[in-house]
């Protein structure tokens, strides 16, 4: 019985195109360009961020992101971020009685972000919080440990086979997958492993978990 749902943030709750505008903007590169290199390294199989490294070799990215945010250019998130479904979808699965989470690979600034937004949520978790990030088991074990659910009480949702639904199968947690941005869509079908439950929106899923 699923009692705790945790939701990846990019691309899963929020659109990614106004944060790779901005580094594209620092880096002034054309938006298109470090778009278009950012879904290359990522269906290769690599860090999203080694799209930057490509534009910027040697460039240490950790260090050039609190540069941007010292002047000013660094990340920015409110509702015009945010699909369409999310406010009213999460404050519907909680009205159905699920505990509601979010934990994704964003930094600790992100997670101030979202929790500013006051998204009808129980915890608002980022990897930059916790020192470990996705596909890692201790992601996972950060997730229960947070919601306070066993494996087979929690689904994760997400996006991404190989970030989100194959390591949270593997912590024994049950799967998600959305078809949503980039990545939702290009492996929607994916089968090693497959998920659970494919669905196209938050209300979806809600419709699928209660019928």
């Amino acid at each position: 019985m699923i009692t705790d749902i945790v939701f990846d943030v990019g691309e899963t709750l929020v659109r990614d195109d106004r944060y790779w505008g901005r580094w594209a903007d620092w880096l002034n590169v054309p938006r298109h360009t470090l778009s278009a290199l950012v879904g290359a390294v990522v269906a290769q199989g690599r860090d999203n961020a080694d799209a930057i490294r490509l534009l910027r070799p040697g460039i240490d990215v950790d260090t050039e992101r609190a540069a941007m945010e010292a002047a000013g250019a660094g990340e920015i998130l409110d509702d015009s971020d945010l699909y369409s479904d999310v406010r009213s979808g999460l404050a519907a699965l909680r009205d159905a009685g699920y505990r509601v989470h979010i934990a994704g690979n964003q930094t600790a600034r992100a997670g101030d972000l979202l929790r500013a937004l006051n998204l009808p949520v129980d915890t608002v978790s980022t990897s930059g919080e916790w020192g470990c990030a996705k596909p890692a088991p201790a992601f996972f074990a950060r997730v229960l440990e947070t919601a306070g659910s066993q494996p087979a009480e929690t689904l994760y949702v997400g996006d991404h086979p190989a970030n989100d639904i194959a390591p949270a199968a593997r912590a024994g947690l049950s799967t998600c997958l959305l078809r949503r941005g980039p990545w939702g869509h290009l492996w929607f079908d994916a089968t090693d492993p497959a998920p659970e439950f494919r669905v196209d929106s938050i209300f979806d899923l809600l419709r699928v978990l209660t019928s």
